[in-house]
């Protein structure tokens, strides 16, 4: 073959190649999907008709900030901030199930190991976020609050339900948001203090209640499921 015509064919090949890289959507993240509630032996519905009258308002005298009815945990969103504690029992080492659902910009939080005392001091927050479509951060939904930044922000669009499964047993921390896992995370490792922490995470009490976080904006919580490790 003539060398001139080899040399052109070669070069429109090259450019045929480079339009399709460069016209190539990058690979996306599939969308989320929550996952469904468990049963088995030793799950606890905290939202049940038996369990729902251990919701407290530990932070003030008000009332009318959250109702539950039909398993339906709704936070009214009145203000200032407030945290809404199941004070019955106590949890060590557990893996729970929690689905939410937020408008756009709300602001919530599942905390856990923590103290109806001082919730943000003596314990751990997994955030709730209406932030459908934002790039993952550390005040994002699945996020350890202030701590660590999720792997990705699975969010479904504002008006869907999500879920959050949590795993703590010892020192490991898991959460899988909307069937993937976001985060895991030692926090024996974690010796000094960090973020809004005023004491290392290493040193925080290994048992607490588990608290949802009124931060003045509505948000919708269900099938809250715990079971001991």
């Amino acid at each position: 073959m003539n060398p001139k015509i080899l040399t052109a064919l070669l070069g429109c090949t090259l450019v045929l190649l480079s339009s399709t890289a460069c016209t190539q959507e990058p690979a996306r993240l599939p969308a989320g999907e929550p996952t469904p509630a468990p049963s088995g032996e030793g799950w606890i519905d905290l939202f049940s008709a038996e369990n729902a009258p251990y919701w407290k308002n530990v932070t003030d005298k008000a009332d009318d900030i959250f109702s539950i009815a039909d398993g339906i945990f709704h936070i009214k969103g009145k203000k200032p901030t407030r945290y809404i504690a199941w004070e019955h029992e106590t949890f060590g080492n557990f893996e729970m199930h929690i689905e939410f659902k937020a408008p756009r910009n709300a602001n919530s939080g599942v905390f856990v190991r923590t103290s109806p005392a001082d919730p943000v001091q003596k314990g751990m927050e997994i955030q709730v976020m209406g932030d459908f479509g934002e790039a993952p951060s550390i005040h994002g939904s699945g996020a350890l609050y202030d701590i660590a930044t999720p792997m990705f922000n699975m969010a479904r669009p504002e008006g869907e339900w999500n879920s959050l499964d949590i795993r703590f047993e010892g020192s490991i921390l898991d959460v899988v948001y909307n069937g993937w896992k976001v985060l895991s995370l030692d926090v024996s490792q974690m010796t000094m203090p960090i973020g809004k922490f005023d004491t290392p995470l290493a040193s925080l009490p290994t048992e607490g209640h588990i608290i949802l976080q009124n931060h003045g904006d509505d948000v919708w919580y269900r099938n809250l499921w715990i079971r001991r490790l």
